[in-house]
């Protein structure tokens, strides 16, 4: 309740929410707030750390880093995957995947965003018609950049890695992916021209001047519940009704009209957590066994690379209480094998992950998807 309140009082952005009592929080504080909200802390007898001493210390890093990368990639034009891109510069290097490898690849358009710009998906396929299908999705929470960098490191190690590593060949041989990395196209444009720490859509809300909607919580799954809030200017705003946002209506309707998706991967940062059905309701999945077992796997084989220790479990035990949320829906509509990834790292950068981290963040993932992915393909029917 402290929290909660001091969040609405002070605005502050919570980077990893209130979960349980008594379990920690991160949360940005804007510096005409500071010694404001230190009293209150301290006041109250909570204990507090401070991690990030000056937030836009970390944001002109991260700035320079990639003007330094731009320079060199359009001096050697090359794109290079060590490092943070702008929304052109993916949908550009997308088209130039398809172009490069037009048996495998093909860009379908499923919508538009509120401000309609496209929202496109890569789709992986050998042919066929109506395959089993797997989903993944990376950049729902615009301001996780860690997630779409990973989904373009992704997207090209599957192009790569066909016809060369047996198992992804198989898997593809069987299944066909499909890969939408910029879920949230005007929230991830908004990040980087205006608001670094910008989480939302943008639509407009009705009678309030705060915009956007969680498109994370605007799911058909428990919608509206107490780990949503109805609060307009709450990151967490869960949106006037279910599926209100076309950034997620868009991927309802595709699959759901495809009726064939055995897996959805939603890629989120940060935490490192793998994370499974059910967030809305305290009673375990049908398939709470397999799911755990298989997290367990997927967990182990990210560790086994630099040693990056991921917890998982369902949503609710594992993090915290979150109604309407992707994995949430996609289970209720059949789709067994639906997870959610919180990538690097648990606090120390939170959503400014370094540029450095990129690469090693994205090896170790593919480690956990192929042992997901490997599984789906096995266990098919």
């Amino acid at each position: 309740m402290f929290m909660s309140n001091l969040q609405l009082e002070k605005r502050i952005d919570y980077w990893l929410s209130p979960a349980q009592p008594g379990l920690p929080v991160d949360a940005r504080v804007p510096f005409h707030s500071l010694q404001a909200v230190k009293v209150f802390l301290e006041s109250n007898t909570i204990p507090y750390t401070i991690t990030v001493d000056d937030v836009q210390e970390l944001l002109d890093e991260e700035k320079e880093a990639m003007m330094v990368s731009r320079k060199f990639e359009r001096s050697s034009n090359s794109f290079s995957f060590s490092s943070y891109h702008t929304i052109e510069e993916i949908y550009s290097w997308m088209d130039n995947l398809v172009t490069e490898n037009p048996d495998l690849v093909s860009k379908i358009q499923i919508g538009q965003s509120y401000e309609k710009r496209p929202l496109y998906v890569l789709k992986f396929s050998t042919g066929g018609v109506n395959r089993p299908a797997i989903w993944i999705d990376t950049g729902i929470h615009s301001r996780e950049w860690i997630t779409q960098a990973t989904g373009v490191w992704t997207a090209n190690k599957i192009v790569t890695e066909y016809g060369k590593d047996a198992s992804l060949t198989a898997i593809l041989d069987t299944v066909d992916i499909f890969f939408e990395i910029v879920t949230n196209p005007d929230g991830f444009a908004y990040t980087h021209s205006t608001n670094r720490m910008w989480r939302k859509t943008r639509s407009i809300n009705a009678g309030s001047s705060c915009r956007g909607v969680d498109p994370n919580r605007n799911w058909d799954a428990g919608f509206g519940g107490p780990g949503s809030s109805s609060n307009p200017c709450a990151e967490t705003y869960h949106g006037p009704s279910p599926h209100s946002e076309s950034e997620v209506k868009s991927i309802v309707d595709f699959v759901l009209s495809h009726g064939n998706v055995k897996a959805l991967l939603s890629i989120h940062s940060y935490s490192q957590m793998l994370l499974f059905p059910y967030g809305y309701k305290a009673e375990p999945a049908p398939d709470h066994q397999e799911l755990n077992d298989l997290a367990r796997e997927a967990v182990a084989a990210l560790a086994a690379l630099h040693g990056t220790k991921y917890t998982y479990g369902s949503t609710i035990d594992t993090i915290y209480r979150a109604d309407g949320t992707t994995t949430d829906w996609s289970y209720d509509n059949g789709i067994k094998y639906s997870y959610t990834f919180e990538l690097r790292d648990t606090g120390r950068y939170g959503f400014l992950l370094p540029a450095s981290q990129i690469i090693p963040t994205a090896e170790e993932t593919w480690l956990a998807l192929m042992k997901i992915m490997e599984h789906v393909r096995d266990n098919l029917y």
